[in-house]
C-alpha cells in the first residue's frame, strides 16, 4: 500500500529513479500508465515533449500521479517496476483482438507489448503503411528523425494512430500481431547466466568511459557520444542511378532488415574511413547492450579488436577465442560453451579494424571444428563465412579499401559511416565544452572557416579542434586550411604541453622543435616501421628497438593499449592510425636516412626517365643514394596502400613551402628540402599523368568522358596538401575531356576543396558530376572556386540543404559556362525556390535544372514557375517526386502558356490528382515547345486522362505523355492507348 504521504516523502529517491536510467526507461514507465489509463492522452502529451530535460518531466510525472490520489501513486510504483522487467525479457506476454472494432483503444490498452513487437520491425511497418496510403511522405520522415531510437518511432508511430481517422489504428492492430515474437529467454541453466552476468559487468565496464585519443581523459561515453550518419551502401554497378537516397539508420537499427546482400551470411560491415568514428560506434555498441536498452536480442557480445587477434601467435580454437581473449566463464565453462554452440542466434561477435589486419581474406581452408585450434586468419575467415557458429551475428568495422568483392560476398548487410553532419559538429563541440562561451566561439570559428569546418566531418578532426580550441580561437580567421595544417597545429600543442612553463616562447619555434627533433624522428622511425610490418601495437622490445624512451612516451603520441591477452604485458600504440601515418612522413620528410629517391614508392612510381626532369632528379639525389634507399623502401613496398595515401598527403603537406620554415628550422637542409619536394612534385605529375592516358578515346559525336579510378581523389587530395598553383595548373594541363565523373567515390568536404583547388586551372569547361558523395553544404562552398569551369554539376544524392543551393545560386549566377545543375535526392524546400527562380529568370542560356525527390511544395512550385515565366532558355525541368499537388501545376500551367523553349517537363509522384492534369492540359494547348510530359503516379482517372486527350488533339508538338500507375482500370487504359499513342500506360 502507497499513501500520498508516503509517496512525497519519497519524492527525491522517485526523482532519482526516474532520471537514473535513459529517456527510454522513461517513456516506458508512460506506456504502462497510458495504458492502464492512469494518464489520460493529454497528461500523455504534456510528458512527451521534445527537448525537455528528462528531471523536469520526471518531476512533472510525479505532480501529475500525486494529484490523482494513492491509487495514481501505487500505480505508478507498479509501472517503474514492469518498465524494469522489460529490460530483463525481450517479450511481454500479451494478446488483442487484430478485428477490434476499436482499434485506437485497443492500441493503448496494449501499448506496451506492441512498442515491444513493433521495436525491431518499425523501418518496415513504416514504409508499408506509407505504401498502402495511411501516412505521408512527410509524416514518415518525422518519424524517422535522427534523433529518435526505434522503440521511439514505434510510440510517435502509435500517437499517429490515435489521431489520424484514416484506419492507421486499424492497420496496426492487425499488421503488429502478425509480426514474429522475440524469442524468450531460452535457458534456465545458472552457469549461463553468471557468464551473461559476468559478461554485462565486464564489457560494461570498458564501453562506459570514451578514453581520448591521447588517453590523457576519461569523458562518460553517454555524455560525449554524438551519433554519426550512417546509410546502408548503395550497390555500384547496377543499371541506372537508384530511385531514392540511400536510407540513413540510427545505430540502433544496425541489423536492420533492409538493403540485404546475402540473406544467408551472418556479417554486417560498417565501413568508413580513418577517423570517422567505427571504433566509436562499437562501443557503443557494447555498452548499449550491456545496460540492457538495446540489442538484447543478444545474450552474449564478444568484442576483439583485429590490431591485437594478429599480434597473437598461437593458433586458436572458438572456445579459446571466446573465454581467453575475451570473458573467461567462473563456472561450467564447458556448460556455457555448449549453450553457446547450441544457440548461435543469441550470439553477437563484434571485430574492430578488419583493415589493420595484415592477412588478406580468403576462404581457401575451410575449418568447422569450434574446439580444434587453427592459425587466427583461418579462425576469424571461417567465422565470417559461417563454418564456425553458423548463425552467429558478426560485425565487421573496416576501410573501404580494405574490403575485397571476395568478402562481400559473405556480407548480410553493408553500412557506410560518413562521421558528423554539419548538426553534429556543433553538438559534440557543445557536449565536449561547457564553459561559457567556448562552444559558441568555436562554432562561429568553424563557420566562418570553410576549409576548417569541411575536415571537422571527420570526428578525429573535430577532436582535435576541440584539443586544439585555445590556439585556433587565436588563429581568428587564419587557421589551419588543410589536412597537414591541423596535426602540425597538434604537434605544436603536445610539444607546447611537455615543455616546462619557463621554457620560453610559447610557439612552435626553432627552440621547440629542433630540441625535440631527435625524440620525434625516433617516432617517425617507429612508425614508418610499424606501417611497413602491418604493425600498430608496439612491445617493449619494439620500443626500445626503435630508441623510443620514456621521455618519448611522456610526449602523448603513444598510449596504452588493452592487451589481447588477459594478463600480459600492456603495449603501446598511436593514437590514432593517422597520428602513425604522420610520424612516418615526418620522418620521410626529416631524416637524413631516407634518401629522396625513395619517396617515389610511397607514390608507387618508376623511376623517371629521358626528360629534362629525369636529369634533374638523377643529379640531384639518385646518383648518391646508393644502399641508402633499401630499407624505407622495403619498409614502403610492404605497407598496405590505404596507409601509404594518408601518409603521402601528409608527406605533401609538409613538404608544402607552408610548413617549409618548420622543416628549416628542424635541421633540414635546404638543399635537401629541395630534393624531396622535386620528387613529391614529380610523383604527383606522373600519377595524375598516367591517370590521364588510362582514359579511353571519346565515342564518336560525344565528349570525352573520365570516370575517377581510386587513386585520383587520393592524388588531387595531395595536391591540395602542398597548396602550390603551379603545380595544379600543370597537372590538369594534360586533362581533355568534356565529363568528369566522380560517382560512389566518397568525395566529402575535404575532397570538395582538394577538387575546386585543382580543377579551377582548366583550359576547357567540363561536366562535373559527383553524385552519391558526401558532399552537403559544407562541400557545395568549397566546390564554388571551380564553379566558373563547370558546363554542369551533377550533386544527386548528396545531403545538401536550402542552405547549400542558395550558396551555389549566388555563385552561378555570375559563371556563364554553367548550364545544367542536377540536385535530385537532396533536403531542398520551398526555402530555396526564391534563389532557383532567381538563377531561371538571369541567366539567358541556361538549359536544364533537376530537382526531383526533394521536398518542394505547391509555395516553390509558384516560385519557380514565375522564374521560368521570364526564362528563354530551359530545355528540361525535373521535379519528380515531390508534393506541388494540384495548386503547383495549376502555377506550371500558366507558365506553360507564355514558354517557348521547355522540351521536357518531369512531374511524376507530386499528387497531382485530375484536378491538377486538367491545369497543365490547358496549359498545353497554348504550347509548341513541350515534347514530354510526364505525369506517372499522380492518381490520376480517366475523366483527367480524358481531359489530356482534348489538348493533345490541338498539339502536335508534344511526343510523349507518361501516365503510368495512376488511377487506371485495364479497360481504361487499353482504349486510352487506341486513341492516342502519344500516351505512355
Amino acid at each position: 500500500m502507497c499513501t500520498q504521504e508516503g509517496f512525497q516523502a519519497q519524492r527525491s529517491q522517485l526523482v532519482g529513479l526516474l532520471v537514473s536510467g535513459s529517456l527510454e526507461g522513461f517513456e516506458s514507465i508512460l506506456d504502462w500508465l497510458l495504458s492502464w489509463e492512469v494518464l489520460s492522452w493529454e497528461e500523455y502529451e504534456g510528458l512527451s515533449v521534445l527537448g525537455q530535460p528528462l528531471s523536469h518531466l520526471a518531476r512533472r510525472l510525479l505532480d501529475t500521479v500525486w494529484n490523482k490520489g494513492a491509487w495514481g501513486c501505487e500505480q505508478l510504483i507498479a509501472a517503474v517496476r514492469e518498465a524494469q522487467a522489460d529490460c530483463r525479457g525481450p517479450e511481454i506476454s500479451c494478446r488483442w483482438d487484430p478485428q477490434s472494432p476499436h482499434p485506437a483503444r485497443d492500441l493503448q490498452s496494449h501499448r506496451p507489448a506492441i512498442v515491444r513487437r513493433l521495436y525491431s520491425h518499425v523501418e518496415g511497418v513504416l514504409d508499408l503503411a506509407q505504401e498502402r496510403g495511411f501516412i505521408s511522405r512527410y509524416e514518415c520522415d518525422e518519424i524517422r528523425l535522427p534523433v529518435f531510437t526505434s522503440s521511439q518511432r514505434a510510440r510517435r508511430l502509435l500517437d499517429l494512430a490515435t489521431v489520424k481517422g484514416n484506419g492507421l489504428a486499424a492497420f496496426l492492430l492487425r499488421h503488429v500481431q502478425e509480426l514474429p515474437v522475440p524469442l524468450a529467454l531460452p535457458f534456465g541453466d545458472a552457469a549461463c547466466k553468471k557468464y551473461m552476468s559476468k559478461l554485462r559487468t565486464t564489457i560494461s565496464a570498458q564501453s562506459r568511459f570514451l578514453s581520448t585519443y591521447d588517453g590523457t581523459e576519461n569523458l562518460c561515453l553517454e555524455e560525449i557520444y554524438t551519433e554519426n550518419v550512417l546509410e546502408i551502401r548503395t550497390e555500384v554497378g547496377v543499371a541506372g542511378p537508384p530511385p531514392t537516397s540511400p536510407a540513413t539508420l540510427g545505430l540502433e537499427e544496425l541489423f536492420s532488415t533492409r538493403g540485404h546482400l546475402n540473406e544467408d551470411a551472418d556479417t554486417v560491415l560498417v565501413v568508413g574511413e580513418a577517423g570517422s568514428g567505427k571504433s566509436t560506434l562499437l562501443q557503443r555498441v557494447h555498452l548499449l547492450w550491456a545496460l540492457g536498452l538495446h540489442f538484447q536480442e543478444f545474450l552474449f557480445v564478444f568484442p576483439f579488436s583485429c590490431r591485437q587477434l594478429q599480434c597473437v601467435a598461437k593458433p586458436l580454437s572458438v572456445q579459446t577465442l571466446l573465454f581467453e581473449h575475451c570473458c573467461w566463464p567462473d563456472v561450467g565453462h564447458q556448460d556455457v560453451f555448449q549453450f553457446l554452440l547450441d544457440h548461435p542466434s543469441r550470439v553477437l561477435l563484434t571485430f574492430d579494424g578488419f583493415d589493420e589486419f595484415r592477412f588478406r581474406f580468403t576462404d581457401r581452408e575451410r575449418h568447422c571444428s569450434p574446439t580444434d585450434p587453427t592459425p587466427v586468419p583461418n579462425l576469424l575467415f571461417n567465422l565470417l563465412q559461417g563454418n564456425l557458429l553458423k548463425n552467429a551475428r558478426k560485425v565487421l568495422t573496416s576501410r573501404p579499401d580494405a574490403v575485397s568483392a571476395f568478402l562481400r560476398r559473405y556480407l548480410r548487410l553493408e553500412l557506410n559511416l560518413k562521421g558528423f553532419s554539419e548538426e553534429g559538429i556543433e553538438l559534440y563541440l557543445r557536449k565536449r565544452h561547457r564553459e561559457p562561451g567556448v562552444a559558441d566561439h568555436l562554432v562561429r570559428m568553424l563557420r566562418a572557416t570553410s576549409a576548417l569546418h569541411g575536415l571537422c566531418h571527420l570526428p578525429v578532426v573535430t577532436w582535435m579542434v576541440s584539443k586544439c580550441h585555445q590556439e585556433l580561437l587565436l588563429h581568428g580567421g587564419g587557421g589551419p586550411k588543410t589536412t597537414t595544417d591541423m596535426y602540425v597545429l597538434l604537434l605544436q600543442h603536445f610539444l607546447l604541453r611537455a615543455s616546462p612553463p619557463d621554457s620560453g616562447p610559447r610557439g612552435l619555434g626553432p627552440g621547440l622543435l629542433r630540441g625535440r627533433l631527435p625524440t620525434l624522428l625516433h617516432l617517425g622511425r617507429l612508425a614508418l616501421w610499424g606501417l611497413g610490418q602491418c604493425c600498430y601495437v608496439f612491445s617493449a622490445g619494439q620500443l626500445q628497438a626503435a630508441r623510443v624512451d620514456a621521455d618519448a612516451v611522456a610526449l602523448g603520441f603513444l598510449v596504452r593499449t588493452q592487451s589481447a591477452v588477459p594478463g600480459s604485458a600492456a603495449c603501446l600504440e598511436f593514437l590514432h592510425i593517422t597520428f602513425q601515418c604522420f610520424f612516418a612522413a615526418f620522418y620521410l620528410a626529416l631524416s637524413a636516412d631516407v634518401p629522396p629517391s625513395s619517396l617515389r614508392h610511397l607514390f608507387r612510381c618508376q623511376r623517371p626517365r629521358g626528360s629534362l626532369l629525369a636529369t634533374l632528379l638523377r643529379t640531384a639525389c639518385v646518383l648518391r643514394a646508393g644502399r641508402r634507399e633499401g630499407g624505407v623502401a622495403a619498409l614502403l613496398r610492404e605497407a598496405e596502400p590505404h596507409n601509404l595515401q594518408i601518409t603521402a598527403a601528409f608527406l605533401a603537406g609538409l613538404l608544402s613551402r607552408e610548413h617549409s620554415g618548420l622543416l628549416a628550422e628542424g635541421r633540414a637542409s635546404a638543399k635537401a628540402l629541395l630534393r624531396r619536394r622535386v620528387w613529391a612534385r614529380w610523383c604527383l605529375s606522373h600519377g595524375l599523368r598516367k591517370h590521364f592516358l588510362s582514359i579511353p578515346p571519346a565515342v564518336p559525336g560525344e565528349a570525352k568522358s573520365m570516370h575517377a579510378m581510386p587513386g585520383f581523389v587520393w592524388l588531387i587530395r595531395s595536391l591540395y596538401e602542398m597548396q602550390e598553383e603551379r603545380l595544379a595548373r600543370e597537372a590538369v594541363r594534360g586533362l581533355k575531356v568534356g565529363h568528369l565523373k566522380l560517382t560512389f567515390c566518397g568525395v566529402g568536404p575535404a575532397e570538395c576543396a582538394a577538387l575546386a583547388f585543382v580543377l579551377r586551372h582548366l583550359r576547357r569547361p567540363v561536366a562535373l558530376q559527383l553524385d552519391h558523395n558526401s558532399v552537403g553544404d559544407i562541400g557545395v562552398e568549397q566546390l564554388l572556386p571551380c564553379l566558373g569551369v563547370c558546363k554542369a554539376l551533377y550533386l544527386r544524392d548528396n545531403n545538401i540543404s536550402d542552405l547549400g543551393v542558395c550558396k551555389l545560386v549566388e555563385c552561378a549566377l555570375h559563371c556563364e559556362q554553367l548550364q545544367k545543375l542536377a540536385l535530385f535526392n537532396n533536403k531542398l524546400t520551398d526555402g530555396c525556390a526564391q534563389s532557383v527562380a532567381r538563377l531561371l529568370a538571369c541567366r539567358r542560356n541556361f538549359l536544364a535544372l533537376r530537382l526531383g525527390n526533394n521536398h518542394i511544395t505547391a509555395s516553390g512550385a509558384q516560385v519557380l514557375a514565375d522564374g521560368l515565366r521570364a526564362n528563354a532558355s530551359l530545355q528540361f525541368l525535373g521535379l519528380v517526386g515531390n508534393d506541388i499537388g494540384s495548386v503547383g501545376a495549376q502555377a506550371l500551367a500558366l507558365m506553360l502558356e507564355k514558354n517557348v523553349t521547355l522540351e521536357e517537363l518531369c512531374l511524376e509522384e507530386n499528387h497531382l490528382q485530375d484536378e491538377g492534369v486538367c491545369c497543365l492540359a490547358k496549359g498545353l494547348k497554348r504550347n509548341s515547345s513541350l515534347k514530354v510530359l510526364k505525369l506517372s503516379n499522380n492518381r490520376v482517372t480517366y475523366l483527367g486522362a480524358e481531359v489530356l486527350l482534348q489538348a493533345l488533339e490541338r498539339n502536335d508538338t508534344i511526343l510523349e505523355v507518361w501516365l503510368r500507375g495512376n488511377t487506371l482500370s485495364p479497360e481504361e487504359i487499353e482504349r486510352l492507348q487506341q486513341r492516342d499513342s502519344r500516351l505512355l500506360l
